[in-house]
């Protein structure tokens, strides 16, 4: 893909701003979803009865999510360095290289025999955890931030449980009869049909995000001037907000993993709740939409909040109100006072506004209200780093520390602890930066020091 700017291109940069923020909105939300595709469709099978034969104790499922959450983390440590330095000429085909290894990954997945799976869905982890990363390079520092990545937020909300409906579609035989058509793909060849069949999809969306031309000067008068950050100017900008970081990171790490728990398992969650699969095929679909709706709403009011420091609080007083959310939503179920159903809507909306910020509006508007010069993209790969790590060590912690409880049980407690002890947290990290709010013009990150 060439630099040089096409007419698609220069007639984005002269459209109007309703026509710029749809088209970007569209490109970044089908490119990260059809990403899903290659991610998360194997979550749709159940893999019964079937151990590893190197890990017998650990259910063969179960193996594969902490196996793909291994190469996610990895990735996104990986992703601290390579995002933050990726030149904007390189991010299409980083994009396009990285979806295409994890498809040939997947299709390793299906012809490797049962005790070497696990490290096909390793290595396709390990290619698609620097893919956020990518493509919220081209939307932080505009002055539509705010909706721009709320739609692109938007897409991982509904592309989990729409991306397995799809793998389920496939494994199903066809029966015309109910127009159900399905092509009786086998559980193991079901992730690569799936991602094959987003693939066309994947790459048009990469070529018009592409076409994405570069902020302009009143978006960086507005939001900061967002360039590549190197070794130096990180560590200088970790040393300089380190304890509002810390507060950040430490909530993540187990936000991440309440989230990744959720999605992973949320056909056990909603059986347990008396939800059986066979006739409720569709109910994660369902859920999802509602959340998805809901959170991208939220936070796309956000853009009518100028102020930078006015928008920071915004972002924080979501995110806490989330956390709330999951404990009074967890206190009504327990109380039988709220169905399953909504209960499981209802924890997935707070744990998606408490989550979403960190990988879009949260870090976007504290490089806006810190003026601090550099890219969103640096700091929510170090919280996803973290956060990443936080799940698989809860998954690890699940299997063999709490393996006499049930997915549910489990997820309850999980849910009114995270609520407590997030909200405390994130109320001290918004404290903290607020006390770091500059006025000034923008602020490289050697001068921090």
């Amino acid at each position: 893909m060439s630099q040089r700017p096409g007419r698609l291109t220069a007639w984005l940069a002269a459209a109007p701003q309703p026509a710029f923020t749809l088209f970007a909105m569209l490109a970044a939300f089908s490119t990260y979803f059809c990403m899903y595709a290659f991610r998360k469709p194997f979550a749709a099978a159940e893999f019964k009865d079937l151990d590893s034969a190197l890990f017998g104790e650990i259910p063969l499922k179960s193996l594969l999510v902490i196996s793909q959450t291994i190469g996610y983390a990895i990735s996104k440590f990986v992703g601290i360095k390579v995002c933050s330095e990726a030149q904007p000429h390189r991010r299409s085909q980083a994009l396009i290289g990285l979806i295409l290894f994890a498809e040939l990954a997947l299709v390793a997945f299906g012809a490797l025999p049962i005790e070497a799976k696990f490290l096909a869905l390793f290595a396709n982890g390990l290619a698609l955890g620097m893919v956020w990363g990518l493509v919220v390079w081209y939307l932080e520092g505009r002055r539509t931030s705010e909706l721009l990545l709320a739609g692109l937020s938007c897409s991982f909300i509904i592309a989990s449980g729409m991306t397995k409906d799809v793998g389920s579609a496939l494994m199903s035989p066809p029966d015309w009869a109910s127009g159900l058509l399905g092509s009786g793909v086998s559980e193991m060849w079901m992730p690569a049909a799936t991602g094959a069949v987003f693939l066309p999809l994947y790459l048009f969306s990469v070529w018009c995000l592409h076409q994405l031309p570069k902020p302009t000067e009143a978006d960086e008068a507005a939001r900061s001037v967002r360039e590549v950050m190197d070794g130096t100017h990180r560590l200088a900008f970790v040393k300089h907000f380190f304890w509002g970081l810390l507060l950040l990171t430490i909530t993540y790490f187990f936000l991440t993993a309440y989230r990744d728990f959720r999605d992973n398992f949320q056909r056990q969650l909603f059986e347990a709740l008396d939800y059986p699969y066979e006739s409720n095929k569709l109910i994660v679909s369902r859920s999802e939409m509602i959340v998805a709706f809901i959170v991208t709403g939220t936070l796309a009011l956000l853009n009518m909040i100028k102020d930078n420091r006015r928008g920071l609080i915004g972002a924080y007083a979501i995110m806490s109100g989330g956390l709330v959310l999951m404990g009074l939503a967890t206190y009504l179920h327990r109380t039988d006072s709220l169905s399953g159903f909504w209960w499981m809507t209802m924890v997935g909306t707070g744990a998606y506004l408490a989550y979403v910020p960190y990988g879009s509006v949260l870090f976007d508007r504290l490089i806006a209200s810190t003026r601090v010069v550099g890219t969103a993209v640096f700091a929510i790969y170090v919280a996803d780093a973290l956060g990443y790590t936080g799940s698989i060590g809860v998954l690890l912690f699940k299997e063999f520390g709490q393996k006499d409880i049930s997915y549910l049980q489990f997820f309850e407690q999980f849910t009114i602890y995270l609520s407590v002890f997030g909200t405390v947290f994130l109320v001290g990290s918004c404290i903290y930066f607020l006390t770091r709010h500059q006025h000034a013009t923008s602020i490289r990150p050697r001068e921090l020091e």
